[in-house]
C-alpha cells in the first residue's frame, strides 16, 4: 500500500513538473517572439528612414540629404530622435506595474519604432553590407549566449553586480566621448561593451526564466513577457551596435 502511494506521488510530481516545463517553454517563446518582432520593427523603420533621408549616386555613395534627412539628422529635432527611446525605456521600466498588458505591448512597439528612427543614422556611417554582416554575427552570438543562460545550471546572479557596474561605466564613458570624440576611447568602449552585453544576455535570460511562476495570472504573465523581451531586446541592440563599431566598414 505504501509503495502504491509513493508511486502515485511520484507520478503526480512528474506530471506537475512536465506542466511547469511546458508553461515555461511557452513563456520563453512568448518573450522571444516579442523581442524578435521588436528587432524586426526597429530594422524596418531604420531602413525606411535611411532611404527617405539619403541622396545617393549610381554607385550607392551618399551625396547629400533630403529635406527629410536634414530635419532628422541635421536639426535640433535629432535630439528628440536620439532621446525618445530612452523615454520609452523609462516609462516601461518604472510604469509597467501600473499598465495593462495591452498598454505595455503598445508602449513596447512604440519604443521599438523610436529605436529604429534613432538607429537609422548607422546607414550614414557604415556600408549596408557590413551592417547586414554584423547583424547576422550579432544574432548568432545572441542566440548562443541566450541558450547558455537558459540551459546552464550555474547561478549567474553573482555576475550581475559586475555587469551592471560595467554598464554604468560604458554609459558614463559614452557621454564623455560625445565631447572628446576620441577614437581610442570609442574602441575601448566597444570592446568592453561587447563583453558586458554578452554577459548580460546570458544573465538576463536566466533571470527571465527564473521569474516565471506557474501560478501567475495571464495579465501578470503578459507583463513579465514584455519586461523580459525589453531586457533581451536592449542586450541584442547594444551588442549589435558595439560589434558594428568594431567590425563595421565605414563609409
Amino acid at each position: 500500500m505504501a509503495f502504491g502511494n509513493e508511486r502515485t506521488a511520484y507520478q503526480t510530481r512528474t506530471i506537475d513538473r512536465a506542466e511547469f516545463d511546458a508553461g515555461l517553454r511557452a513563456h520563453m517563446l512568448r518573450v522571444y517572439n516579442y523581442m524578435a518582432s521588436g528587432v524586426a520593427l526597429t530594422g524596418i523603420i531604420a531602413v525606411v528612414i535611411a532611404q527617405m533621408a539619403m541622396v545617393t549616386n549610381d554607385a550607392g555613395q551618399i551625396v547629400g540629404l533630403t529635406s527629410f534627412g536634414q530635419t532628422m539628422f541635421a536639426s535640433g529635432f535629432k535630439w528628440i530622435v536620439m532621446l525618445a527611446p530612452l523615454a520609452f525605456v523609462l516609462v516601461l521600466s518604472f510604469g509597467l506595474h501600473k499598465m495593462s498588458s495591452a498598454t505595455a505591448q503598445a508602449v513596447f512597439w512604440l519604443f521599438a519604432a523610436a529605436m529604429g528612427a534613432s538607429l537609422s543614422t548607422i546607414f550614414l556611417q557604415f556600408t549596408g553590407t557590413s551592417i547586414a554582416r554584423v547583424f547576422f554575427i550579432s544574432a548568432a552570438a545572441f542566440a548562443g549566449l541566450s541558450l547558455y543562460g537558459y540551459t546552464t545550471k550555474k547561478d549567474l546572479s553573482g555576475f550581475g553586480t559586475f555587469l551592471i557596474m560595467g554598464l554604468i561605466g560604458i554609459i558614463i564613458a559614452s557621454i564623455v566621448n560625445i565631447f572628446m570624440a576620441s577614437s581610442a576611447l570609442q574602441f575601448a568602449i566597444s570592446v568592453i561593451g561587447v563583453l558586458v552585453f554578452a554577459g548580460l544576455t546570458a544573465y538576463d535570460t536566466q533571470n527571465v526564466k527564473n521569474e516565471y511562476a506557474e501560478h501567475y495570472d495571464e495579465e501578470t504573465q503578459g507583463k513579465l513577457a514584455i519586461s523580459g523581451a525589453l531586457r533581451l531586446y536592449l542586450d541584442f541592440i547594444n551588442l549589435f551596435v558595439m560589434l558594428l563599431q568594431l567590425f563595421g566598414d565605414r563609409r
